[in-house]
């Protein structure tokens, strides 16, 4: 069973899929989806489709720890992913994961205005990464 890590946004999903042997960030893309219960149910059918066991949902919290209104929705969509998947989702801390994946972005030769289009999907990839170095 594969593990799937999300980045959840408003108007952008970040999702990131582990191999096989969920020991490494096998497939990552982004999914444009502004309607929280559509997402749910996209999302589920990539679940199915690839044999995802686990999920892991980005949650945002402040850079002092505490949770903000975007929390809130994570944990929103964590309940919704719940119902559509019947798998809870494992709720990681993504402080920072957005500037990360902006500097990877900005130090790979991509410019600013082209981020947009990876930005979602290299956070997810790197929420991944935590999430199966943890296991390890």
């Amino acid at each position: 069973m594969r593990v799937m890590a999300i980045d959840y946004g408003d108007a952008r999903i970040g999702i990131a899929v582990s191999d096989a042997l969920c020991s490494i960030c096998g497939e990552a893309f982004t999914l444009h989806e502004r309607d929280m219960a559509r997402a749910a149910a996209r999302i589920a059918a990539e679940v199915q489709a690839r044999n995802v066991g686990t999920l892991v949902l980005g949650l945002p919290r402040n850079m002092d720890g505490s949770e903000g209104p975007r929390a809130a929705l994570s944990r929103e969509f964590a309940a919704l992913l719940k119902t559509e998947t019947g798998l809870d989702a494992v709720l990681w801390d993504e402080r920072r994961s957005s500037i990360e994946a902006h500097a990877i972005l900005r130090d790979n030769g991509r410019k600013t205005k082209q981020h947009r289009k990876n930005v979602d999907a290299v956070a997810a990839s790197l929420l991944l990464e935590g999430y199966l170095g943890r296991l390890r």
